[in-house]
């Protein structure tokens, strides 16, 4: 192969390739963070805005400082805040920002297996699942935020271990 053929294939391939690599971030998440906990305390949520570019469904999350991740839904039924697990994930319609934050959609770290102070970083992996039926995993860091952050007063502060049994 001729040394100018050789360089427009390699272009042509490193193009392909960053074009591939570029197709498999589908989702961002940004202003991801967790709150902070109190000794002893069982649960606590992890709040981000995500956007999918093509539409999907956040299927899964899990993160190695909780026994149990799960994708929750806070709303006002009848005059009660309410909460409940959205074992289906929660929909994601394609370029529309998704936010997760206090008294509303959530990702929830219960049965935490320590504290989680303010500063610390949170690890986590967030599962997509594309329109396609494709999935993408994306690893985010969250920091945590105090327990008094703003938008704190609508999400119980100090959640009774019993909020990590509740039914789904």
């Amino acid at each position: 192969m001729k040394p100018t053929l050789r360089r427009i294939t390699f272009a042509a391939a490193l193009v392909a390739g960053l074009a591939a690599a570029g197709a498999q971030a589908q989702t961002t998440v940004k202003e991801p963070w967790v709150r902070g906990t109190v000794a002893q305390q069982k649960a606590t949520g992890m709040f981000a805005q995500i956007t999918s570019a093509s539409g999907g469904k956040l299927v899964s999350a899990s993160s190695a400082v909780a026994g149990v991740v799960e994708i929750h839904e806070m709303k006002m039924d009848g005059g009660v805040m309410k909460m409940r697990a959205m074992p289906a994930g929660l929909e994601l319609p394609a370029g529309k920002t998704v936010e997760l934050k206090p008294g509303g959609y959530h990702v929830m770290l219960l049965d935490l297996k320590q504290q989680l102070k303010e500063g610390e970083t949170v690890a986590l992996t967030l599962v997509v699942q594309g329109k396609d039926g494709k999935s993408e995993t994306i690893e985010v860091k969250a920091p945590v935020r105090p327990l008094a952050a703003p938008g704190m007063s609508t999400m119980p502060a100090a959640m009774p271990a019993s909020a990590a049994a509740h039914k789904h």
